[in-house]
């Protein structure tokens, strides 16, 4: 099993979960995050003053999903959440060993 971490713009988050969708993946945990890569944040005006925001708004989305469908996953974030400008996020993966059902207590390992 993997954990599919991403960071996208927010008004990207359905496009991404439709993805999700398509490929079958049921759960997912959706966080909103503020943070800066390489754009570094940018300036905005409030009441006539000029003020520089460095940490913008984005999402995180988690998934865990079983090894076979990783790449299909991976593929599919990208294409939904990518509109081409600096800023449209990452990708992480990590692996994870087990995972239980708290209601029931099953394991699950991989």
């Amino acid at each position: 099993m993997k954990l599919v971490k991403s960071i996208v713009r927010p008004h990207k988050v359905d496009d991404v979960r439709e993805a999700l969708e398509k490929l079958n993946i049921a759960g997912m945990t959706v966080t909103d995050v503020r943070g800066h890569g390489r754009q570094k944040g940018h300036t905005a005006v409030y009441r006539g003053k000029e003020y520089s925001v460095s940490l913008l708004p984005k999402v995180e989305i988690e998934v865990v999903v079983p090894d076979e469908v990783v790449d299909e996953v991976i593929e599919g974030i990208i294409r939904a959440a990518r509109t081409g400008e600096i800023g449209d996020g990452r990708v992480f993966v990590l692996p994870v060993e087990q995972s239980y059902n708290i209601r029931t207590g099953a394991r699950e390992v991989n």
